[in-house]
C-alpha cells in the first residue's frame, strides 16, 4: 500500500510538470494568464512541499522588489516578455543616468544644490536600472537562485526606488526654498545643508532596501506576499501609504510655490523692469518644468501605489507587470525633464560629445527654476 501510494504521488507530481511545461510552450504569452487550476495546483503543491512550486509561470518581478521566478531547469526557457521588457527599462535607465553623472561630475562649475540633487536623483534611477537588470539575472540566469540573491535583489530596487522619490521630494523642497528665501540660498551654507540632507535621505532608503534581509520577506510564507514579492503584504501597504504621504506633500509645496510665484508676478507687473522680467521668465520655466515633473510623476506612481496598497499575490500579474512598467520607466524621464533641459547641462554635454570636456566652468549664479 505505502509503495502504491508513493507511486501515485510521483505520478501526479510527473502531470504537474507537464501541466506547466505545456502551459508556457503552447502560448508565448501564457506566463502572463495563467490557468486557475494551475495556480491552485502549485498553490497545493507549495503548501505540501512540492518541488513543482518553482515551476509557476508568471513570477512577478515589480519595481518595489524581486520576484521568485523560475527555479527550475524546466522553467528556465518560459521568460515572461514583461521580465523582459523590464530589464530593457533598466538598461535604458542605467545609461541615461550614467550620462547624466559624467556630465555633472566633469563639469566643475555644476557645483550648486540644485545639480546635487540632480546627481542624486541620477544615482538613485541608476541604480534601480541595474537593479531591475539584477533581478531578471537572479530569475532566470542564476539557476537555482539562492533566497540570498533574491532577497539582495529586492533590496537594491526598494533602495533605490526609494531614493529616487525621496530625490524628487528634495528638489521640490529646494524649489520651494530658493523661492521663498532667495537672497540667502545661493549661500556656501546652502550647499552644506544640501549635502548633509542627502546623506541622511541616502542612509533612510538604504535602511529601507536592508528590511527584505532582516526578514521583511514572504519567500517562507507564500500566502503573504503581495504584489511586490517578496515583501508581505503589510509591509507593502506600509511602503504604499508612505509614498502617498511624500507625493501629497509635494503637492503642498507645489501649491505654496504656486502661490509664491504668483505674488512675484504681481511686484514685476508694478515694477515693470528688465531683471523683474527676465526673473519672471525663470520663474515660469520653473513652475512650468514642476507641472511636468508632478503630472508625469502621479501618472506613473500614484496607481502602482494604490494598487500595492489594495492589492495582493492572488491578483492577476498582467495587472502588477502593466502598472509596474510605468512605474519603472519614470526613472527614464526624469534626465529629460531636469537635466537635458537645463542649458548648462546641455552645454557640458555638447562639449562631452566633442571630447572636450571643460577644466573649469563658469556662469552666472543659477536659481531652482534653472533646473
Amino acid at each position: 500500500m505505502e509503495e502504491q501510494f508513493r507511486q501515485q504521488q510521483q505520478q501526479q507530481q510527473q502531470q504537474q510538470r507537464l501541466l506547466v511545461l505545456f502551459n508556457a510552450s503552447s502560448w508565448p504569452l501564457a506566463s502572463l494568464w495563467p490557468p486557475t487550476h494551475l495556480s491552485a495546483a502549485a498553490a497545493a503543491a507549495a503548501a505540501a512541499g512540492s518541488p513543482a512550486v518553482a515551476l509557476a509561470p508568471g513570477a512577478t518581478a515589480s519595481a518595489g522588489g524581486a520576484g521568485s521566478g523560475p527555479a527550475g531547469g524546466e522553467a528556465a526557457g518560459a521568460v515572461s516578455p514583461w521580465d523582459i521588457a523590464l530589464c530593457a527599462a533598466g538598461t535604458l535607465m542605467a545609461g541615461e543616468n550614467a550620462l547624466v553623472l559624467a556630465v555633472l561630475v566633469y563639469g566643475p562649475g555644476l557645483r550648486a544644490p540644485p545639480f546635487l540633487l540632480i546627481g542624486s536623483l541620477a544615482l538613485a534611477d541608476l541604480l534601480a536600472g541595474l537593479g531591475l537588470v539584477v533581478n531578471f539575472g537572479v530569475q532566470y540566469l542564476l539557476q537555482p537562485p539562492s533566497e540570498a540573491a533574491r532577497l539582495s535583489a529586492a533590496g537594491l530596487l526598494l533602495a533605490a526606488f526609494s531614493a529616487s522619490v525621496c530625490s524628487l521630494l528634495a528638489i521640490t523642497v529646494d524649489r520651494y526654498l530658493s523661492l521663498s528665501n532667495a537672497l540667502t540660498y545661493h549661500s556656501e551654507r546652502a550647499r552644506t545643508f544640501t549635502a548633509a540632507a542627502l546623506l541622511l535621505l541616502w542612509l533612510a532608503c538604504l535602511a529601507v532596501g536592508l528590511l527584505p534581509l532582516l526578514g521583511w520577506n514572504c519567500l517562507r510564507r507564500p500566502g503573504a506576499c503581495s504584489v511586490l514579492r517578496p515583501v508581505t503584504r503589510d509591509n507593502a501597504a506600509v511602503l504604499a501609504v508612505a509614498f502617498l504621504l511624500l507625493f501629497a506633500l509635494m503637492l503642498q509645496l507645489y501649491g505654496q510655490i504656486c502661490r509664491i510665484a504668483c505674488r512675484h508676478a504681481q511686484q514685476i507687473a508694478v515694477q515693470h523692469q528688465f531683471v523683474a522680467s527676465a526673473q519672471a521668465t525663470s520663474t515660469r520655466k520653473g513652475l512650468s518644468t514642476l507641472s511636468l515633473v508632478l503630472g508625469t510623476f502621479a501618472l506613473c506612481w500614484v496607481p502602482f501605489a494604490v494598487y500595492s496598497l489594495v492589492a495582493d499575490a492572488s491578483y492577476p500579474e498582467v495587472y502588477t507587470y502593466s502598472l509596474a512598467l510605468p512605474a519603472a520607466c519614470h526613472s527614464l524621464l526624469n534626465p529629460v525633464v531636469y537635466a537635458f533641459r537645463n542649458p548648462e547641462i546641455q552645454k557640458s554635454l555638447w562639449l562631452a560629445c566633442c571630447a572636450c570636456i571643460p577644466a573649469g566652468f563658469s556662469s552666472r549664479p543659477r536659481t531652482s527654476s534653472d533646473v
